[in-house]
Protein backbone atom coordinates (compact mmCIF):
# COMPACT_ATOMS: atom_id res chain seq x y z
CA UNK A 1 0.00 0.00 0.00
CA UNK A 2 3.01 2.18 0.26
CA UNK A 3 3.53 4.49 3.13
CA UNK A 4 3.44 3.53 6.75
CA UNK A 5 1.54 0.24 7.19
CA UNK A 6 2.05 -2.67 4.84
CA UNK A 7 -0.90 -4.77 3.62
CA UNK A 8 -1.62 -8.19 5.14
CA UNK A 9 0.16 -10.02 2.32
CA UNK A 10 3.35 -7.98 2.54
CA UNK A 11 3.32 -8.31 6.32
CA UNK A 12 2.96 -12.11 6.12
CA UNK A 13 5.58 -12.40 3.37
CA UNK A 14 7.84 -9.99 5.30
CA UNK A 15 8.47 -7.70 2.44
CA UNK A 16 8.15 -4.03 1.82
CA UNK A 17 4.68 -2.99 0.52
CA UNK A 18 5.13 -1.12 -2.76
CA UNK A 19 2.86 1.66 -3.89
CA UNK A 20 1.50 -0.47 -6.72
CA UNK A 21 1.10 -3.64 -4.58
CA UNK A 22 -1.62 -5.75 -6.21
CA UNK A 23 -2.68 -7.23 -2.85
CA UNK A 24 -3.06 -3.99 -0.88
CA UNK A 25 -6.64 -3.05 -1.98
CA UNK A 26 -8.00 -6.55 -1.25
CA UNK A 27 -6.02 -7.73 1.78
CA UNK A 28 -5.95 -4.91 4.33
CA UNK A 29 -3.53 -4.98 7.28
CA UNK A 30 -6.37 -5.27 9.81
CA UNK A 31 -7.46 -8.70 8.43
CA UNK A 32 -4.32 -10.85 8.23
CA UNK A 33 -6.20 -14.19 8.33
CA UNK A 34 -7.83 -13.47 4.98
CA UNK A 35 -4.52 -13.45 3.09
CA UNK A 36 -2.98 -16.17 5.25
CA UNK A 37 -5.63 -18.74 4.31
CA UNK A 38 -5.54 -17.79 0.60
CA UNK A 39 -1.72 -17.94 0.60
CA UNK A 40 -1.74 -21.33 2.33
CA UNK A 41 -4.10 -22.88 -0.26
CA UNK A 42 -3.15 -21.11 -3.51
CA UNK A 43 0.24 -19.49 -2.88
CA UNK A 44 1.02 -15.77 -3.13
CA UNK A 45 2.55 -16.09 -6.59
CA UNK A 46 -0.53 -17.81 -8.05
CA UNK A 47 -2.91 -15.32 -6.44
CA UNK A 48 -0.83 -12.44 -7.82
CA UNK A 49 -0.95 -13.93 -11.35
CA UNK A 50 -4.74 -14.49 -11.12
CA UNK A 51 -5.39 -10.93 -9.97
CA UNK A 52 -3.23 -9.48 -12.75
CA UNK A 53 -5.22 -11.38 -15.41
CA UNK A 54 -8.59 -10.20 -14.10
CA UNK A 55 -10.01 -6.73 -14.92
CA UNK A 56 -9.75 -4.29 -12.01
CA UNK A 57 -13.52 -3.99 -11.52
CA UNK A 58 -13.81 -7.81 -11.02
CA UNK A 59 -10.84 -8.28 -8.68
CA UNK A 60 -12.79 -7.73 -5.44
CA UNK A 61 -15.24 -10.49 -6.41
CA UNK A 62 -12.35 -12.77 -7.39
CA UNK A 63 -10.64 -12.22 -4.02
CA UNK A 64 -13.93 -12.95 -2.25
CA UNK A 65 -14.22 -16.22 -4.19
CA UNK A 66 -10.61 -17.15 -3.44
CA UNK A 67 -11.15 -16.54 0.28
CA UNK A 68 -14.33 -18.65 0.21
CA UNK A 69 -12.62 -21.51 -1.64
CA UNK A 70 -9.59 -21.34 0.66
CA UNK A 71 -11.85 -21.59 3.73
CA UNK A 72 -13.70 -24.51 2.15
CA UNK A 73 -10.38 -26.25 1.38
CA UNK A 74 -9.27 -25.71 4.99
CA UNK A 75 -12.44 -27.49 6.19
CA UNK A 76 -12.41 -30.17 3.48
CA UNK A 77 -8.99 -30.50 1.81
CA UNK A 78 -10.18 -33.06 -0.75
CA UNK A 79 -13.44 -31.61 -2.04
CA UNK A 80 -13.43 -27.96 -0.91
CA UNK A 81 -16.41 -26.03 -2.29
CA UNK A 82 -17.56 -29.03 -4.30
CA UNK A 83 -18.03 -30.96 -1.06
CA UNK A 84 -20.15 -28.16 0.40
CA UNK A 85 -22.18 -27.89 -2.81
CA UNK A 86 -22.68 -31.66 -2.91
CA UNK A 87 -23.77 -31.68 0.74
CA UNK A 88 -26.25 -28.87 0.10
CA UNK A 89 -27.60 -30.59 -3.03
CA UNK A 90 -28.17 -33.76 -0.99
CA UNK A 91 -30.03 -31.73 1.61
CA UNK A 92 -32.17 -30.10 -1.09
CA UNK A 93 -32.93 -33.53 -2.55
CA UNK A 94 -33.93 -34.94 0.84
CA UNK A 95 -36.10 -31.92 1.57
CA UNK A 96 -37.77 -32.22 -1.84
CA UNK A 97 -38.58 -35.87 -1.09
CA UNK A 98 -39.98 -34.89 2.32
CA UNK A 99 -42.03 -32.15 0.68
CA UNK A 100 -43.38 -34.57 -1.92
CA UNK A 101 -44.30 -37.06 0.81
CA UNK A 102 -46.02 -34.33 2.82
CA UNK A 103 -47.92 -33.13 -0.26
CA UNK A 104 -49.01 -36.71 -1.01
CA UNK A 105 -50.19 -37.13 2.57
CA UNK A 106 -52.13 -33.85 2.38
CA UNK A 107 -53.72 -35.02 -0.87
CA UNK A 108 -54.76 -38.33 0.73
CA UNK A 109 -56.29 -36.54 3.72
CA UNK A 110 -58.14 -34.15 1.41
CA UNK A 111 -59.47 -37.06 -0.65
CA UNK A 112 -60.62 -38.88 2.50
CA UNK A 113 -62.38 -35.75 3.71
CA UNK A 114 -63.98 -35.30 0.31
CA UNK A 115 -65.17 -38.92 0.33
CA UNK A 116 -66.62 -38.47 3.82
CA UNK A 117 -68.36 -35.27 2.73
CA UNK A 118 -69.80 -36.96 -0.36
CA UNK A 119 -70.90 -39.94 1.74
CA UNK A 120 -72.53 -37.64 4.28
CA UNK A 121 -74.17 -35.69 1.48
CA UNK A 122 -75.41 -38.89 -0.16
CA UNK A 123 -76.71 -40.17 3.17
CA UNK A 124 -78.49 -36.90 3.88
CA UNK A 125 -79.90 -36.87 0.31
CA UNK A 126 -81.13 -40.45 0.77
CA UNK A 127 -82.63 -39.52 4.13
CA UNK A 128 -84.32 -36.52 2.52
CA UNK A 129 -85.71 -38.79 -0.20
CA UNK A 130 -87.00 -41.19 2.44
CA UNK A 131 -88.47 -38.30 4.38
CA UNK A 132 -90.09 -36.96 1.22
CA UNK A 133 -91.50 -40.41 0.41
CA UNK A 134 -92.89 -40.74 3.94
CA UNK A 135 -94.46 -37.28 3.70
CA UNK A 136 -96.00 -38.09 0.32
CA UNK A 137 -97.29 -41.41 1.63
CA UNK A 138 -98.76 -39.73 4.69
CA UNK A 139 -100.40 -37.00 2.60
CA UNK A 140 -101.72 -39.58 0.15
CA UNK A 141 -103.23 -41.62 2.97
CA UNK A 142 -104.73 -38.55 4.61
CA UNK A 143 -106.31 -37.37 1.39
CA UNK A 144 -107.40 -40.74 0.01
CA UNK A 145 -108.06 -42.91 3.06
CA UNK A 146 -111.81 -42.21 3.18
CA UNK A 147 -112.15 -42.96 -0.52
CA UNK A 148 -110.13 -46.14 -0.13
CA UNK A 149 -112.33 -47.29 2.73
CA UNK A 150 -115.51 -46.48 0.77
CA UNK A 151 -114.13 -48.19 -2.29
CA UNK A 152 -113.76 -51.52 -0.57
CA UNK A 153 -117.18 -51.42 1.06
CA UNK A 154 -118.99 -50.26 -2.07
CA UNK A 155 -117.13 -52.81 -4.11
CA UNK A 156 -118.14 -55.66 -1.89
CA UNK A 157 -121.78 -54.60 -2.03
CA UNK A 158 -121.61 -54.54 -5.79
CA UNK A 159 -120.25 -58.03 -5.79
CA UNK A 160 -122.84 -59.14 -3.24
CA UNK A 161 -125.62 -57.48 -5.19
CA UNK A 162 -124.61 -59.20 -8.36
CA UNK A 163 -124.69 -62.57 -6.57
CA UNK A 164 -128.05 -61.70 -5.11
CA UNK A 165 -129.65 -60.89 -8.36
CA UNK A 166 -128.42 -63.67 -10.52
CA UNK A 167 -127.12 -67.08 -10.05
CA UNK A 168 -125.12 -69.10 -12.38
CA UNK A 169 -128.27 -70.46 -13.93
CA UNK A 170 -129.98 -67.14 -14.37
CA UNK A 171 -132.37 -67.46 -11.38
CA UNK A 172 -132.51 -65.48 -8.20
CA UNK A 173 -130.85 -67.50 -5.58
CA UNK A 174 -131.22 -65.21 -2.63
CA UNK A 175 -134.25 -63.18 -2.06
Amino acid sequence: MGGNSPCASCKLLRRRCAKECIFAPYFPADDPYKFAIVHKVFGASNVSKMLQEIPVHQRADAVSSLVYEANARARDPVYGCVGAISYLQDQVSQLQMQLAAAQAEILCVQMQQQDKQQEALATSDYQLLLDDAEIEKSLFLQNNLPQLLNFTSSNSSVIYDSFKKESLYGHDMVS
